[in-house]
């Protein structure tokens, strides 16, 4: 693993980062507990949760219970809460039934922000992150029928303003020492970065996206702002909730699968998707890589900054992914890499 330099901060973090979306439900406590033994053992100093998680469903009765397990190994092991670097999210609009699905607010903001830290039995959260702009996004596959001309400029900015004072709130009374985004794009990114130094209010540090062979959608304006404007990506779904792997090729269904629990794995099951597995399992074949580790080790040579989110449903899991963090491919795999990319373009 490297070291990254985090947004325009001091603090370096580790290009790979254990998420934790499935602690709770698919992930029992005790499993959940013995993956940060292993990730904070191998090196790992980023963690990543969220209020809404576990995901796969998300459901009511769920809600925060992946933040509540995560604070239990905290309360448990205090001398090691210096350890890593937490970053959790505010849900929005992404789940409807947070806060009845409301706009993410200064009220709210501050709301949710102290019940994070409750469940998470901790006195501050490292990275704070915006999960779903208000205005809406164009991730999760919405990018095909995407139409921003409803937006109203001023009062976008004049929300962003907002929540900015709040998190500036936040990190006064050192409950965060980061802001950060999630879901967002170029133009939303660069709106934030601009209000935050124009105001003295404190500047977007990451932005969590998903990132995979599959999934390149950053690789062009957000990955141009990112290098300029030093914003560092956490690049969610590197596996493309397990297509990567190759599990669900030739019809598989694994039971007790992501694609078994949602069927279509939100939207990423595609015919073209299946076909450019293949196109990525038989080059690693051909090289004699682990196609997991191949695909988490292209995410990490991007050419801008990025610590990928990596989640394991078991420990078994965790040892597999762990067992390739230290892989680097060459120059001419990342080149045939860019030519299956091209033979197989945004394949979901």
């Amino acid at each position: 693993m490297r070291k990254i330099t985090l947004g325009t901060t001091d603090t370096q973090i580790t290009d790979y980062c254990l998420g934790t979306m499935t602690w709770g439900t698919h992930t029992p406590e005790g499993d959940a507990h013995r993956q940060m033994d292993m990730a904070l053992d191998a090196g790992i100093t980023i963690i990543d949760t969220a209020e809404m998680y576990p995901v796969n469903p998300v459901t009511p009765e769920t809600v925060g219970l992946s933040e509540t397990v995560l604070g239990n190994w905290n309360a448990q092991h205090p001398g090691r809460r210096g350890d890593y670097l937490l970053a959790t999210k505010i849900t929005g609009k992404n789940a409807g039934f947070v806060r009845f699905g409301q706009d993410i607010t200064p009220a709210t903001f501050a709301q949710a922000l102290d019940a994070s830290l409750v469940r998470l039995k901790t006195d501050v959260i490292d990275i704070y992150q915006i999960h779903w702009p208000n205005r809406g996004s164009y991730h999760f596959r919405q990018n095909w029928r995407y139409d921003p001309s409803a937006q109203d400029r001023a009062a976008t900015r004049a929300d962003m303003l907002a929540l900015l004072e709040a998190a500036e709130r936040a990190v006064k009374s050192g409950k965060i020492r980061h802001f950060a985004l999630s879901n967002e794009s170029a133009w939303g990114t660069a709106q934030w970065l601009d209000l935050a130094r124009a105001h003295g209010l404190p500047r977007v540090q990451s932005i969590q996206n998903e990132y995979s062979l599959l999934c390149r959608l950053y690789d062009t304006d957000l990955a141009e702002l990112a290098v300029n404007e030093a914003v560092t990506l956490l690049g969610y779904s590197p596996l493309a909730t397990g297509l990567l792997t190759g599990k669900y090729q030739n019809g598989a269904l694994p039971a007790g699968s992501r694609m078994a629990i949602n069927g279509d794995l939100g939207g990423r099951k595609t015919a073209r998707a299946f076909d450019a597995v293949s196109a990525y399992l038989e080059m690693a074949a051909r090289h004699d890589l682990d196609p997991v580790h191949m695909a988490l080790a292209f995410s990490v040579q991007r050419p801008f900054g990025v610590s990928t989110i990596f989640g394991a449903t078991t420990c078994d899991q965790l040892a597999h992914i762990l067992k390739g963090i230290d892989l680097t491919l060459g120059a001419d795999q990342l080149a045939e890499i860019d030519q299956i990319h091209k033979a197989h373009p945004m394949p979901f």
